[in-house]
């Protein structure tokens, strides 16, 4: 059997005719740069977040980029934040000129650890980005008290989570505001790049707009910006998916459930957790091999028998050949548990538009291999471990 990572076209064909819809209104209303489709899903999203305003942009990267921007944000600052994650969210605070501090992330939810945050806080420090990793929210309640007492700004890296909560708080409730990506990959993705920033600050609004826009709200008045628009043709396949992305992440908890029930005596991989009370919305869905030298052969193992498992994140932040050490970038204190979860980590199928034969044989081959090796398993949980009494690791 072959089980796909992806199911963008089977996606396609079950809202073709919305989604075409939406494609033909835009085409034949000769709008296709802030016209009123983009209007449209702006309202909607902004409805869908809970939040006053949202503002469509290019993709993730520059959401992240523009708020920092925004806030003011810049040359001589420093942003708090976690390695084992995509390039970007770092790549977006070198690019807005501060510099990124790595501190570890929780050995259970792989989310930034509050209790590491504060160590990593200098007079420079000016906000913390904790990133919704995998579809699970950070302990934002923890995070949020932590930027209150030293009165930093807070914005959340929503790319892999919308539709989740946490445990008493919704996404960019507690927060400045909270950035998302509609890269195809995502719960809810276009067909090519787009992102968002969904705030309830009027003047982060007012600013990220003039921003994307060439520095112009108005008609041939312009200031310092930059082109970074979300389409209105991204907006009309946006506005088609968002009615459908609960049912969806409802879909993925379904088979996120099976694959735990199927694999949970596993004895050489370790699975993903879901904090009570949380919803976690499985953009990923994230096993780890006990030991880093298991990850490879089990992926290989899984490829050569039909299953596109992939892996997010492989290499760590700071482990990047690319990591800009010196002004650009500062780690504190030891990064083990994100670098054992860049070195274990195994991302299987998972979307909502698989069947429940596609899933059991995942689980199938993922027993067949741990059979073979489960007398070598380490006791107890794999190399991760905290040490900290966080909300999440309690």
């Amino acid at each position: 059997m072959k089980v796909e990572f992806y199911g963008h076209v089977r996606q396609y064909r079950n809202i073709q005719a919305e989604i075409d819809a939406n494609l033909q209104k835009v085409l034949l209303s000769g709008n296709y740069v802030q016209g009123p489709m983009l209007k449209q899903f702006e309202a909607e999203l902004a409805a869908y977040s809970g939040t006053k305003y949202a503002i469509g942009v290019g993709n993730g990267t520059d959401a992240i980029w523009l708020t920092l921007m925004a806030l003011g944000i810049g040359p001589g600052d420093e942003v708090i934040t976690h390695p084992n994650t995509f390039f970007a969210t770092a790549e977006a605070i070198w690019i807005a000129g501060a510099t990124a501090v790595f501190v570890d992330c929780c050995p259970k939810t792989k989310c930034i650890c509050p209790d590491k945050i504060e160590a990593a806080i200098t007079p420079r420090t000016k906000a913390i980005i904790p990133v919704h990793l995998y579809g699970q929210c950070a302990d934002m309640i923890a995070i949020r008290k932590i930027a209150d007492k030293h009165g930093l700004k807070l914005i959340e890296d929503n790319a892999q989570a919308i539709g989740a909560h946490g445990r008493g708080f919704k996404i960019a409730e507690l927060s400045d505001a909270a950035t998302t990506s509609f890269i195809i990959q995502k719960n809810l993705g276009t067909f090519g790049d787009g992102g968002a920033v969904v705030t309830n600050n009027p003047d982060i609004d007012a600013r990220v707009r003039k921003l994307r826009n060439h520095g112009s709200n108005q008609r041939n008045v312009h200031s310092f910006g930059f082109n970074s628009r979300l389409d209105d043709l991204h907006a009309g396949v946006l506005s088609a998916k968002l009615k459908h992305i609960d049912a969806w992440n409802d879909l993925r908890r379904k088979w996120a459930a099976r694959y735990t029930a199927g694999l949970k005596d596993c004895r050489t991989i370790d699975l993903p957790v879901e904090l009570p009370g949380y919803r976690h919305v499985y953009h990923l869905y994230v096993i780890e091999t006990k030991k880093p030298e298991w990850r490879d052969p089990l992926l290989d193992f899984l490829v050569k028998e039909g299953i596109d498992a992939k892996t997010h994140y492989s290499i760590a932040i700071h482990q990047q050949a690319g990591f800009p050490w010196g002004k650009g970038a500062r780690l504190v204190g030891p990064l083990t548990n994100a670098e054992a979860n860049a070195a274990c980590c195994i991302s299987l199928p998972m979307y909502p538009e698989l069947t429940e034969a596609e899933v059991d044989y995942v689980i199938a081959k993922v027993r067949e291999w741990d059979a073979r090796h489960a007398a070598e398993a380490p006791a107890g949980k794999g190399p991760a471990q905290c040490g900290a009494v966080c909300d999440s690791c309690r």
